[in-house]
């Protein structure tokens, strides 16, 4: 981690009391009957019951709350399909300023209805990521807003590193911490705050067979672009960022790979024994450990819920 700088211990700190006032500290649960089906213990960080039913509202509003009063008169703007434009809709709201979002034109229901919910203004485009950023550069034109990318991004990283901060803070004894990778952002903030505060804990990502990115570059040592990935976990489809890889590479321990019925299966364990609402990409890290119980046997594992945004209509069971 050489070439950059990324933030310290004391800045995520700061990040954490910054964001106190727009977050929820959400509570970490816990299952006997998960735990005896998985042979280990495990603590799941529900940030499915976060400000917009995610962990993005974390980085959004530290990015938000780090502008300058100039640069927040002009507004904020983002690409982004799901819960990303939520957040910073929501952030931009908070903060008494305008947030132009640009949303694909087949992105979720669910999603459009909640950006517009928190008064975003959304610019639709055609579904690939080549739409997505031309509209953006042209919405940054005319409107002068600073662009809060959904992941590769400084203050965004730093801000989802808060979620570790307090799972650490309320369960320092972990062997093992575990969340999703689609982007990266969480799973980079939390591979930062873990090595920062307690570099014994070993951090391993979950992510989806169909969309193996991050996988695959983490196995390479270089970054290879996500193409054409066809998983239900729809939070977890994009290209791992560039920061994130550094981060990945250097502080995450190991990522396991889970098949669609395994997402699913895990999904529904979830539903059905904790009588809480996750979306897909959330299962991700449980239904890796459930296909990998080997290697968590008698350990205390931590799992972050990354959120609770499901299009019931389209459940999966």
């Amino acid at each position: 981690m050489e070439s950059t700088q990324f933030p310290s211990l004391e800045a995520i700190k700061s990040a954490a009391e910054r964001i106190k006032p727009f977050v929820h500290h959400t509570p970490i649960l816990s299952s006997s009957a998960i735990n005896e089906i998985a042979g280990c213990e495990i603590f799941f960080k529900c940030e499915n019951f976060q400000k917009v039913g995610a962990f993005k509202a974390r980085g959004a509003a530290n990015a938000v709350l780090k502008l300058s009063e100039e640069e927040r008169s002009l507004g904020v703007a983002t690409h982004s399909s799901g819960n990303h434009a939520a957040a910073l809709a929501r952030a931009a709201k908070v903060a008494g300023i305008p947030a132009y979002i640009v949303m694909p034109s087949n992105a979720p229901e669910i999603k459009k209805k909640a950006v517009k919910g928190y008064g975003g203004i959304i610019i639709e485009c055609e579904p690939n990521l080549q739409a997505r950023e031309t509209t953006l550069e042209k919405v940054v034109e005319e409107t002068g807003a600073t662009f809060i990318p959904p992941y590769d991004f400084m203050d965004v990283i730093e801000g989802q590193a808060t979620c570790a901060l307090e799972i650490l803070e309320e369960k320092p004894d972990l062997d093992i911490l575990m969340a999703p990778v689609g982007g990266g952002g969480l799973l980079g903030g939390t591979a930062l705050l873990v090595h920062l505060m307690k570099p014994e804990i070993k951090v391993i990502a979950g992510e989806p067979e169909g969309a193996d990115d991050a996988f695959q570059s983490f196995q390479a040592g270089k970054l290879i672009p996500q193409t054409g990935p066809k998983t239900i976990a729809d939070g977890l489809l994009t290209s791992l960022g560039k920061l994130n890889f550094e981060l990945i590479s250097d502080l995450v321990e190991e990522i396991l790979l889970a098949s669609e019925s395994e997402i699913i299966e895990a999904m529904r364990l979830v539903y059905e024994r904790m009588k809480i609402v996750i979306e897909p990409s959330s299962a991700v890290p449980l239904a890796a450990l459930l296909a990998n119980k080997e290697k968590f046997a008698g350990k205390k594992v931590a799992i972050i819920l990354s959120g609770g945004n499901v299009d019931l209509g389209k459940l999966p069971f």
